[in-house]
């Protein structure tokens, strides 16, 4: 994100509240490079940052009045009192930075009211975290206007909680601590259970590679019904097999873990899922700490295999990206994010991204779906304040 962006968006802050903010704030989307439906069994996950960014300018108010206004949505100025805030009362835009002052609140901190004018590059229900952003940029802004002395992580932790009780939707923490935390030219090697974090440097440009999103334009929501039931058969498979959580079983252990769960069908292909996920991230964080970051194209081959077959939540057209990358010379290709659409993730030896991106290009004509957007994702910073004005 540029100057130029962040002086936009103040600029028409000034024109719909009428005095200048008080400072411009921006949070990323995010790739998810392995790591599928782990965070909320306390696993493994390891997403990146993304170029594209929400965009926040704020100014407090004292008189317990919210303001909203949003860019990318045709109506005007939204009012709110905080105190009459409540969760899964909106079903608008507005919940995902209404949930974050309530989130704040409720945690005690003193949140009086702002004034917020917001603009997104991050392609909504792509799979690419957009309402994280949303949560993350609002989040460290108050923050800071608040001086309220919260790391990444905890607001991460703020924002999950805005995302799963105030707008109602059962998401994991991997997308909010990714746009709050990630860094620039590194992938986050992120412990869901204790949220402990490892950079692992990730420069494909430096090693003739490149990573392409693929966005199918196909939309999935987080708060429909079948994202629930994923978590909720994950959570009846931990209580069968008298665990906290799926990431208390052992890859090692897990033909014996499948074995006890008898005919619970479907409850076994989410376990196996679940369970060899997170051997997955184990073993791209070995390769790429290992150099050998061409080895990790089988590995995301699997996990689509996985997700596909195990978790069933590909659709045509993502599964269409996936067998057309790799018949065109891709290293590796998978969906990427909660599923139901949204986007695909190939990775392509650089001298190959033309061709890859033509035969997908192709692929989606023929079989008459919607054309898709094709988009280098290069590992860029997470949530920060991009401008201050007068302070």
């Amino acid at each position: 994100m540029n100057v130029d962006t962040a002086a936009a968006v103040a600029e028409r802050f000034e024109e719909l509240y009428g005095a200048e903010p008080e400072g411009v704030w921006a949070a990323p989307g995010r790739v998810n490079l392995i790591g599928e439906h782990t965070d909320y069994n306390d696993g493994f996950v390891m997403p990146f940052a993304l170029p594209h960014t929400a965009v926040a300018a704020l100014s407090r108010r004292t008189d317990g009045v919210l303001r909203l206004h949003s860019q990318d949505v045709e109506r005007g100025v939204v009012e709110l009192r905080v105190d009459d805030l409540e969760p899964e009362s909106d079903r608008d835009w507005t919940a995902y930075p209404s949930g974050v002052v309530w989130a704040l609140r409720q945690a005690g901190h003193a949140v009086t009211g702002a004034d917020i004018h917001l603009a997104s590059t991050v392609p909504a229900g792509a799979g690419l975290s957009s309402s994280a952003a949303l949560e993350v940029v609002v989040a460290l802004a108050l923050n800071d206007l608040y001086d309220l002395g919260q790391k990444g992580w905890q607001l991460a932790r703020l924002c999950q909680r805005a995302e799963n009780v105030y707008v109602g939707a059962p998401v994991g923490i991997m997308d909010q601590t990714a746009s709050a935390c990630c860094e620039p030219g590194h992938a986050l090697f992120l412990d869901t259970r204790d949220l402990s974090q490892k950079q692992i440097p990730f420069d494909l440009a430096a090693e003739g590679m490149r990573l392409l999103v693929v966005d199918t334009r196909v939309k999935h929501s987080h708060s429909e019904g079948e994202y629930g039931k994923r978590r909720a058969g994950c959570e009846k498979g931990a209580a069968l097999l008298g665990v906290d959580a799926l990431r208390d079983i052992a890859y090692d252990d897990l033909a014996a873990a499948l074995d006890r769960l008898g005919d619970e069908e479907e409850v076994r292909r989410l376990v196996r899922h679940v369970v060899t996920e997170d051997q997955r991230v184990e073993r791209v964080v070995a390769l790429l700490e290992s150099g050998e970051t061409r080895a990790i194209g089988p590995v995301l081959t699997e996990g689509h295999a996985s997700l596909r077959d195990d978790f069933r939540i590909s659709c045509p057209e993502l599964d269409l990206v996936v067998d057309t990358a790799l018949a065109s010379g891709a290293l590796g290709a998978r969906m990427t994010g909660g599923g139901f659409g949204g986007s695909a993730i190939v990775l392509a030896e650089a001298a190959d991204v033309e061709t890859v991106t033509k035969a997908v290009e192709e692929a989606f004509a023929a079989a008459g779906f919607t054309a898709p957007r094709v988009f280098e994702a290069v590992p860029a910073a997470g949530a920060r304040r991009v401008r201050w004005p007068g302070r």
